[in-house]
């Protein structure tokens, strides 16, 4: 009687692979973020330095204040009412006035500005890093899938070199997004006057959600009137000029930013489905899946800094609709590495 040949350890790790796939809904690539997922991992030890939290652009706009203390006297004038209205973020309903009345109101509008833009920065940085993460998580998978089919004969090395491409390509975007984040980060804390106190700051997973509708020509124009009859004549005419770049930026940066959000997202999100399901059916090979995961998290990337050009245009026009003069307006699209926009000194 012969004996049953045993299946190769290699052949029977990745049968025995196989037979939990259906346990999972996406395949391959699920059994494999589950273990990763269920790897233990050693928790770093907490930070010797208390880190500060700023969770709001409200935080970081007081945490600039108080780095600005002679501020503390215009603050005074116009009252806590209005100090929270430009800490909040709502400019349009501080009355114009006050930019004539009380001195330094100006510097306290723009060290406000600048940290809520510093702010916006650095969380946008670190929301794009993280989706470049996920899409170097999703590109391991596919690289540790390829090594294992290598290892039972059902691919070949060219195959596999496709995926480990596709991995090294990923691990260099989050190199990049790492460094922009971290520059992000250090910009807000020096613009806060933190440096040397907080080596890091915790932050929001996200930005704030965009209001659903822009605001109006009609109103915009409305509150450009407004300011330039507190202004002196030369000043109010330059700020006009200011107001209308500013306005263009910011309906401009609203668009762009619901486009991405409403319509490349959505068709970008079908798109993954789609191939998610041919891949699983056998129709599409693995560099395809992850071709189409790094196409989608490039969109989600490129939405989340929209969404990032939006408030920092939105911070600009509020500005200057209370008299500032930014140094330059927002760079629709100019990539999560570099400040889209300066604030004026």
């Amino acid at each position: 009687m012969s004996a049953q040949i045993a299946p190769a350890p290699a052949e029977k790790n990745w049968r025995e692979a196989n037979d939990a796939v259906g346990q999972f809904k996406r395949g391959h690539a699920d059994i494999l973020k589950w273990e990763k997922q269920n790897t233990p991992v050693v928790q770093p030890e907490a930070s010797a330095a208390a880190r500060l939290s700023l969770m709001s652009p409200e935080d970081a706009v007081r945490q600039a204040w108080l780095f600005h203390r002679g501020l503390v006297k215009p603050m005074n004038r116009i009252g806590a009412a209005n100090v929270d209205l430009i800490a909040k973020g709502q400019w349009a309903d501080v009355d114009p006035v006050w930019q004539r009345k009380v001195d330094d109101f100006g510097e306290l509008l723009e060290v406000a500005a600048q940290g809520r833009k510093a702010w916006i920065q650095a969380v946008a940085a670190r929301q794009v890093l993280k989706q470049h993460r996920d899409t170097l998580d999703a590109a391991e998978a596919g690289n540790e899938l390829g090594r294992r089919m290598v290892s039972v004969g059902n691919w070949s090395k060219l195959q596999q070199a496709q995926v480990q491409l596709a991995q090294s390509s990923a691990q260099a975007n989050v190199r990049r997004a790492q460094h922009a984040a971290t520059q992000a980060e250090a910009t807000l804390i020096k613009t806060l006057g933190l440096t040397g106190v907080h080596s890091a700051i915790t932050l929001p997973d996200r930005l704030p959600e965009m209001p659903a509708q822009a605001m109006s020509p009609q109103v915009l124009d409305a509150r450009a009137v407004a300011i330039a009859a507190q202004l002196p004549r030369a000043e109010g005419m330059r700020n006009g000029a200011n107001a209308r770049l500013a306005r263009q930026a910011y309906l401009a940066s609203h668009a762009l930013a619901v486009s991405s959000r409403d319509e490349v997202l959505k068709v970008r999100e079908f798109i993954t489905e789609e191939t998610v399901l041919h891949y699983n059916g056998m129709l599409k090979s693995v560099w395809d899946l992850l071709g189409e995961v790094s196409s989608q998290s490039q969109a989600v990337a490129s939405a989340i800094e929209a969404q990032r050009d939006f408030w920092i245009a939105e911070t600009d026009l509020q500005w200057v609709l209370q008299g500032g003069a930014p140094d330059s307006f927002v760079s629709l699209g100019g990539g999560g590495g570099e400040p889209a926009a300066a604030a004026g000194h």
